[in-house]
């Protein structure tokens, strides 16, 4: 997996409540914005979730108490039908489909429809099954590392790679399993850590915070894959929508990522060609001081420096002339041309 730019995928999750529409809304959406991907999540819920299982603290928060975990997200499934229309809409708007599986039957209907890249959550990194069938694929493979440690990260991809993955297939994101993320809890430097720990891995971000510059700053510190839930509408109800960015936010974000992998450039240090235009009137030439006539020995007296609006000769050349002649007359704040 090679990236020539930063892959921005638009998680779209389950912030459609279960509504297809509101899934091809989504994926509008994650295309006027210029996402390169937009991403939803696929799962049995009874294949997931007990049914004695509770709902998480910011679930609790933002979905109430009155239904179990099973009971909210069983009502944000989707079928395969309607992955089979979000996957065609997909392709006739120009976006890559992604989708997040989190059971075995889901990674199978996946493949049925023809992903070459799976997404893997943080809440499966330790799933050894799924794992192996997810490696045994040999597809592109994108893991989040929310909650887990290096050895977990570690382990993780023994599976992925041992099960017939490729280690250049698989992207690494640093990911923090809060919605939303405190930005003190984000530790955004861990990301590097995983890129010294795993030679030659690819490494991304997933973000989690309410705002957009912590994925901007990932960019800018090397993250090659972007991960930003995004909704609609954040009032919505739904376990989601308050962790992500509306609209208008998640194209300031892309933009602002884009911007961004513009501005880091070569990093070779060289004279740009936005500032060439300046070079002669910012930069300063050796000048007559004073009146100098001809013969005339040039001293620390005699000479100046400063902006001529034109080349003239380098102030760092100021040592070979001390001492010549002039070879003719120069009126006070003229180039000196010797």
């Amino acid at each position: 997996m090679s990236y020539n730019k930063t892959f921005i995928i638009a998680e779209a999750g389950v912030n459609h409540n279960g509504s297809l529409e509101m899934a091809l809304q989504l994926i509008d959406v994650a295309v006027t914005a210029g996402a390169d991907a937009v991403k939803f999540q696929t799962f049995k819920a009874e294949k997931v979730i007990s049914v004695n299982a509770p709902k998480a603290g910011y679930q609790k928060e933002t979905t109430g108490s009155n239904e179990s975990q099973l009971e909210m997200v069983k009502k944000l499934e989707l079928d395969e039908a309607a992955h089979a229309q979000l996957y065609q809409y997909c392709q006739h708007k120009g976006i890559q489909f992604l989708s997040t599986p989190f059971d075995l039957e889901s990674i199978d209907l996946l493949k049925r429809l023809g992903l070459e890249i799976f997404k893997i959550p943080s809440g499966e990194i330790t799933n050894l099954p799924y794992l192996r069938k997810l490696g045994a694929l040999k597809k592109r493979l994108i893991l989040s590392t929310g909650m887990a440690d290096l050895g977990e990260i570690e382990d993780a991809l023994d599976a992925l790679t041992e099960s017939g993955t490729p280690w250049e297939n698989i992207t690494v994101l640093h990911c923090n399993t809060e919605y939303p993320t405190p930005f003190e809890d984000v530790n955004l430097r861990a990301m590097l850590t995983i890129r010294n720990a795993f030679p030659g891995i690819y490494v991304g971000y997933s973000d989690h915070t309410t705002g957009i510059e912590v994925p901007i700053a990932a960019v800018a510190m090397g993250a090659s894959v972007i991960e930003k839930h995004f909704t609609l509408d954040r009032n919505l109800p739904g376990p989601d929508h308050r962790a992500s960015l509306e609209p208008h936010e998640l194209s300031a974000m892309i933009s602002g990522i884009r911007n961004i992998e513009k501005a880091l450039g070569s990093g070779i240090k060289k004279l740009s060609p936005s500032e060439l235009k300046n070079k002669a009137v910012v930069r300063k030439s050796i000048v007559a001081a004073k009146v100098i006539t001809k013969g005339q020995v040039f001293d620390e007296n005699n000479l100046g420096v400063k902006r001529v609006g034109r080349s003239g000769i380098n102030p760092m050349r100021w040592n070979e002339l001390l001492g010549k002649q002039a070879d003719r007359n120069y009126t006070a704040d003229e180039v000196i041309e010797t």
